[in-house]
């Protein structure tokens, strides 16, 4: 069944982040969103365009009813603490790799109280350390490693227990990041752990927004 003009403009607007964050803050003219929206989505009758007008006001109207959502998540980010560890280096590697080998890496680098994720994909595994700790994985792995990124820092939040009870904290946050713009390299969660990597160059600007 298609769409109607109402659901594919609010899909629309979701798949839009900046849009939707101005429409919430009330930056939006209307009449210039429903030409946008028409344009792009190749609608062109003046009732289709009505609609599209009607159907983002009534989302931000919804919006609205959100907020109170949006304070109970600022209210748990003030109370949480922001870390940030720099000349972080990311890892991809094939496949095939001996697990045990990463076991012997990381033991190495937790013995040292270091950092180390190692994270499953379908096709591979993501690695990420410091830098200083290259010495200890590249010659366990250096036949499987796909690509090596480094300069990058981790970002780290620590929140208290309710981050469990807390909906959209995740989606919040990495809007933030998006509306500075601020590419997340890797994200990870590990319970009350919120943890990104950037790149080190986007600390200082991520350091501001991160303020609550």
């Amino acid at each position: 069944m298609d769409k109607s003009t109402s659901q594919l403009t609010i899909d629309y607007i979701k798949d839009h982040p900046s849009i939707k964050s101005c429409l919430k803050k009330g930056l939006i003219n209307y009449s210039a969103l429903s030409r946008l929206i028409s344009r792009d989505l190749n609608v062109e009758k003046i009732s289709s365009k009505e609609a599209i007008l009607v159907a983002a006001r009534r989302f931000r109207e919804q919006m609205r009813k959100e907020e109170n959502l949006e304070r109970g998540i600022v209210s748990l980010l003030s109370r949480s603490e922001v870390s940030i560890k720099n000349k972080i280096v990311v890892l991809i590697l094939k496949k095939g790799l001996d697990i045990n080998l990463l076991d012997r890496a990381q033991n190495e680098v937790r013995k040292d109280s270091g950092t180390f994720f190692l994270l499953e994909g379908s096709n591979n595994w993501t690695l990420i350390t410091q830098e200083r700790y290259l010495s200890i994985v590249e010659p366990l792995a250096h036949s499987k490693i796909i690509k090596k990124e480094r300069g990058l820092a981790l970002v780290a939040i620590s929140s208290s227990v309710d981050i469990e009870t807390t909906p959209g904290v995740v989606a919040y946050l990495s809007a933030l990041f998006f509306e500075n713009g601020v590419n997340i390299l890797e994200f990870l969660s590990c319970w009350t752990d919120t943890l990104f990597i950037i790149d080190s160059r986007d600390v200082g600007k991520t350091m501001g927004f991160l303020k609550f």
